[in-house]
């Protein structure tokens, strides 16, 4: 059970995912986790394993893994992210996330984390063409 974020808020969320995804070829996916037990990165790997890995052309998924409960978030990329976004990035962007999420701002937080990727995404995978959505927007639960 999310009470984390309002049904408006999560609809707002699936929305800022379209906006950035929008500007690049990059798919964003973000899963909210409530399982009070277990390793949280190896439930990250295999969450992103399942909806992102391979699953994009030009392998640029990315997944916001987050456990609220637990005040946990992994950020991964696929391959094709990995090669040329700097891992600075990623690690400024989740520093600053997880500080909106220390203050109560999980909505916020979220919603500028994905626009930001979505910005960052444009300047290596631009749109050159069709742009199909390659994997869903919907956020996925656990």
């Amino acid at each position: 059970m999310n009470t984390f974020l309002t049904d408006t808020e999560m609809a707002s969320l699936v929305e800022a995912i379209q906006t950035a995804e929008d500007c690049s070829t990059g798919e964003i996916r973000i899963h909210i986790d409530s399982n009070t037990e277990g390793n949280n990165a190896e439930m990250a790997f295999e969450v992103f394993r399942t909806l992102c890995k391979d699953k994009t052309a030009a392998q640029n998924g990315v997944l916001f893994h987050v456990n609220f409960e637990r005040k946990y978030l992994t950020i991964i990329g696929d391959e094709g992210i990995h090669k040329k976004v700097h891992q600075s990035f990623w690690d400024r962007l989740h520093d600053k996330t997880t500080a909106d999420f220390a203050n109560g701002k999980f909505y916020e937080g979220l919603k500028n984390a994905v626009l930001e990727t979505g910005a960052e995404l444009k300047k290596y995978f631009p749109i050159t063409g069709e742009n199909p959505n390659e994997l869903p927007n919907e956020i996925t639960f656990s």
